[in-house]
């Protein structure tokens, strides 16, 4: 019985899956752009309408509150005057998870060490952040990549590292930036991937290529703990 040689690769597939799979990453970073600026623009609506609505509410409630005689009453308006500042954090909070405006307004620098100093605090974790003493210009993408790097970062420090202390540093040597989220907890293990369930990490990994650049995730540089880098060349801002 004649055995068949197996044939060799079609150079036309090849090319076929090659073209798709450029599509595909053009379409993902396409998607991501329209992501990014809906997040903006609703964060900026929050901001301008609810926000505003509800410090006018406060401010008149105060001014009512003056006018009230009996103690009842005024311990209403308290308890109003309470409800309506909780419901301002709140929409603070929320216009923060969709977009930081310290992004826009002074950079990924402010906006990054921002984001650590409030996550340390929140979860009671030594939190440091390690910046450039200058201020390095950057497309908005690539600030964008830069801030959702550390957010992920320490989104999976919280979640899997079991830490007590968290470095993020940024690196800018003019000609690219790497920004870096280090631990001290219980590391990636002996084979260090991107699971296919990690969606932010290959989301975030798609954001880098689509920049030109890399992210990695491996164990820390004296091999405990985790390091999360992206390393973005730098273009004109």
């Amino acid at each position: 019985m004649k055995v068949s040689e197996p044939h060799p690769p079609d150079s036309g597939e090849d090319s076929q899956h090659a073209a798709r799979a450029a599509e595909l990453a053009e379409l993902l970073a396409h998607l991501t752009t329209c992501w990014d600026e809906e997040r903006r623009q609703l964060a900026r609506r929050l901001h301008d309408s609810l926000g505003s609505s509800m410090t006018a509410l406060t401010m008149h409630l105060g001014l009512l509150s003056q006018h009230l005689h009996e103690q009842p009453q005024r311990d209403r308006a308290a308890q109003m005057k309470q409800l309506l500042n909780n419901i301002i954090e709140t929409n603070r909070k929320m216009q923060l998870a969709l977009w930081n405006d310290k992004l826009e307004f002074l950079g990924p620098k402010a906006a990054i060490a921002e984001l650590v100093q409030d996550w340390g605090r929140e979860h009671g974790i030594k939190a440091r952040a390690s910046m450039p003493d200058d201020d390095p210009d950057y497309t908005r993408a690539q600030g964008v990549a830069l801030l959702r790097c550390a957010e992920e970062g320490l989104r999976n420090v919280a979640k899997h590292a079991q830490a007590k202390t968290v470095d993020v540093i940024l690196d800018d040597d003019g000609d690219q930036a790497m920004l870096t989220v280090r631990d001290d907890g219980v590391g990636p293990g002996a084979a260090p991937s991107m699971p296919a369930s990690c969606h932010g990490l290959r989301m975030l990994r798609e954001r880098a290529r689509v920049l030109n650049g890399t992210l990695t995730l491996g164990p820390g540089p004296d091999g405990a703990g985790t390091a999360l880098t992206l390393i973005l060349p730098k273009q004109a801002a």
